[in-house]
């Protein structure tokens, strides 16, 4: 049982406020310093005694101390460390609480609702249901959960920063993962959570990686880039998402986004872009037989021309080369009615679509051929 402040004081609950006053007095001249007692039990009693003062039962947990603490002051990377750290170890324990009581319902083909965490820690609330889906409501900030069946989330998914021991991983045995009204909600995964699902879909909304500077161990005032790389994998089903931003790994049979931007990778058989977004250094991993289909009414000149498109065969692709008009000069080899096939390959407008063997066709053709034809730009030939 957790000891009380009443405890720590020698009197029980309810007592007047003369009689808290009195009992620290008392054990305040055994336990002082001053008269030979220890030190370490004299701030126990007096914290005790300014907590019943504001009416608070019970002392401070240990998270509760560095959280009140001078090393949250800040925001410094430091704090942020402490902070994760302390986090992530309490979490931890809970959401294997979590997962043997989700498992233990499934087993038995139970419904069931418990809160697991703590109003300090963060509550989060589990639910089984009559189907087998699993609901969390609250923020899932550390640990490990694996559930053979569907999860739908109503919040944020983050991950402790500094530990790989305490990282947030949802594992997904069969059935899908789904945010509820993720669009409405703007609900996030972030700071280099897992979520893999073996056999089903991923619905979510916004997913943040994160890229941090940590002092050299043994170079004084170097500093290196560490990354917490957000990954999310549904390699049977569909991925779909809002805007994949800073240090992300997307993995599925099919991804439908809107953005992507600053080091992200997606890899996929079909990829459905909805915005006008890409920078310099995401890369698409197109699978064979796969296809890249643009769909926002814009110009494909706003993105980068260094990101990379590459095939499974090893064949890289610079945005660049898409581009340019280049990609027209395939039309009649893949697409019988050519004037639509033009049209849906237009650069400006309402989309194009683009497959894998577009993309291999076409890195065959941007190597200068020695008997193209002079002021060929690209050195693209007909035969």
């Amino acid at each position: 049982m957790v000891e009380t402040n009443y405890d720590i004081l020698g009197i029980t609950e309810g007592s007047t406020e003369i009689e808290i006053r009195n009992a620290f007095r008392r054990l305040a001249l055994q336990y002082h310093s001053d008269r030979g007692g220890e030190n370490e039990q004299f701030i126990k009693i007096k914290q005790a005694y300014e907590d019943l003062k504001i009416g608070k039962k019970y002392p401070e947990t240990d998270l509760e101390k560095i959280k009140n603490s001078r090393v949250y002051s800040g925001d410094s990377e430091e704090d942020i460390r402490r902070k994760n750290q302390i986090l992530g170890q309490e979490l931890f324990k809970e959401m294997k609480l979590a997962e043997e009581w989700a498992a233990n319902l499934n087993k038995t083909n139970l419904t069931g609702t418990k809160l697991f965490g703590s109003k300090t820690l963060g509550e989060i609330e589990l639910e089984r249901k009559a189907n087998g889906t699993l609901s969390i409501k609250g923020n899932f900030m550390a640990g490990n959960l694996t559930y053979d069946g569907s999860i739908l989330m109503q919040g944020n998914i983050t991950s402790p920063s500094w530990t790989e021991e305490f990282r947030t991983n949802i594992h997904l045995t069969k059935g899908d993962f789904k945010f509820v009204n993720p669009l409405e909600n703007k609900y996030k995964i972030e700071n280099g959570s897992r979520i893999i699902v073996d056999n089903g879909d991923v619905i979510i909304g916004n997913v943040f990686g994160r890229k941090y500077k940590i002092p050299d161990q043994i170079k004084v005032g170097i500093y290196k880039i560490q990354e917490q790389r957000t990954y999310i994998s549904a390699p049977k089903g569909k991925i779909i998402a809002e805007n994949i931003v800073n240090t992300v790994s997307l993995d599925a049979d099919s991804i439908i986004v809107l953005n992507l931007e600053d080091d992200v990778q997606i890899n996929a058989r079909e990829i459905l872009l909805y915005g006008n977004k890409i920078t310099y250094n995401v890369v698409i991993k197109l699978k064979k037989n796969g296809l890249i289909r643009f769909f926002e009414s814009f110009s494909i000149q706003g993105l980068s021309n260094d990101a990379l498109i590459q095939l499974d065969n090893g064949k890289e692709i610079r945005l660049f080369d898409i581009k340019t008009k280049k990609i027209r000069d395939l039309a009649d080899e893949f697409v019988p009615n050519k004037n639509e096939y033009q049209k849906d390959a237009t650069m400006v407008g309402d989309g194009f679509t683009i497959t894998y063997e577009m993309l291999d066709n076409l890195s065959k053709k941007t190597t200068k051929n020695p008997n193209s034809k002079p002021g060929s730009r690209f050195g693209f030939f007909r035969n």
